[in-house]
């Protein structure tokens, strides 16, 4: 193997797409997925893969210093691409000690077990990768909240001029998002302070297959196909901008191969959709793959008192990506929902188990004692 990269919280979402690109893209190359298996971690969603030499997987909490450091010298990691993190912003404001603790500290113990095993040999051939999200830039506001086309200098969005770029000033408003900043702060200050190869990407709201069940889509898919109510926060007025996961898997190989050293990049789909109307398409589109009439579970809609500090517009630019790396989304919102839904519901196994939890304690028994 001619390098050795881990790829932390490799069992998760977005971490498990990112992990099967890189081992079937790159079978050189050694492939080591780091990850806890908390709740939001399943290895079935990496079982097409689990039996490739170059793919291995090594149970470890990112916070546990001595452990990290251990993995990444006796296995001669040359690179680091960290999704693992606490994602879900109702559970930060619940629990915001175990944001802090899982993304600000987990993230400072990675950037100094990896300087004290790169430090010595140089930097060169070596990247530490972050990647973070959209909610550490605040709110956007929303100024045309019909979703008339734009018109300003950049095109606009639906909703708004304005987009997060890379300059947009950081302006956290859930715990999760605080929390997220920080830790992007500790990764550009390893750069400036130690010369550590650093890269960090800010991305807008991902959805796609294998995603835990208690974000918006995969939630709403589940709660259409059993008729339970669908919450919707406020008046679901909130707008935010939505990319395939597999087009976000895509960017991430590309900027940790090709971006520059100590660069921010904004990942985004220009895509902006308010909460409400997404929800309409989602319950037709599952509507129909179900055989039902289309719109026919509208009814299931339930509005429920506004989550706290709920920012009410995102939008990413990623032009900077486009323009430098010539990377920008393969899939329109249309045909991502539909195989979305479909992938949901052609593995009602696969979201059962997932809802049932019946899977962490397979895993639990599985790695005891590892």
């Amino acid at each position: 193997m001619k390098e050795t990269i881990i790829v932390t919280g490799g069992a998760g979402f977005i971490g498990s797409h990112v992990v099967r690109l890189l081992v079937n893209k790159y079978p050189h190359t050694r492939i080591i997925n780091l990850d806890k298996l908390t709740y939001a971690g399943n290895l079935e969603n990496l079982k097409d893969i689990e039996d490739r030499p170059n793919y291995s997987f090594i149970k470890a909490d990112i916070c546990d210093y001595e452990r990290v450091k251990d993995i990444i010298s006796s296995n001669g990691v040359t690179g680091i691409i960290h999704l693992a993190a606490e994602s879900h912003v109702d559970r930060s404001i619940l629990d915001p000690f175990t944001f802090a603790k899982t993304n600000v500290l987990g993230t400072l113990t990675l950037l100094q077990a990896a300087r004290e095993y790169w430090e010595p040999q140089g930097w060169e051939g070596k990247r530490f990768y972050h990647i973070s999200t959209d909610e550490v830039y605040g709110a956007l506001e929303l100024t045309r909240p019909e979703g008339v086309p734009g018109s300003g200098e950049s095109g606009g969005g639906p909703y708004g001029d304005d987009f997060f770029t890379e300059e947009t000033r950081y302006q956290p408003h859930s715990p999760y998002s605080a929390a997220k900043a920080s830790s992007d702060h500790f990764v550009r200050a390893y750069h400036d302070t130690y010369g550590m190869p650093t890269l960090v990407t800010n991305c807008s709201n991902n959805y796609g297959p294998f995603q835990f069940p208690e974000k918006l889509i995969p939630l709403f898919i589940n709660n259409i196909r059993h008729r339970k109510p669908l919450p919707v926060y406020g008046k679901g007025e909130n707008v935010r901008d939505w990319l395939y996961v597999e087009d976000h898997a895509r960017a991430i190989d590309l900027i940790f191969h090709e971006g520059k050293v100590g660069t921010t990049y904004n990942i985004g789909g220009f895509n902006e959709w308010k909460n409400i109307d997404l929800i309409k398409v989602l319950i037709k589109v599952t509507d129909r793959l179900l055989g039902r009439p289309e719109g026919e579970d509208e009814d299931l809609i339930t509005y429920v008192t506004d989550r706290k500090g709920h920012d009410l517009r995102y939008a990413i630019d990623s032009t900077k990506l486009k323009e430098e790396l010539g990377w920008e989304p393969s899939l329109q919102f249309e045909e991502g929902i539909e195989k979305t839904v479909r992938w949901y519901l052609d593995h009602q196994d696969w979201l059962d188990n997932v809802t049932s939890g019946d899977y962490l304690k397979y895993y639990e028994n599985m790695y005891k004692g590892r």
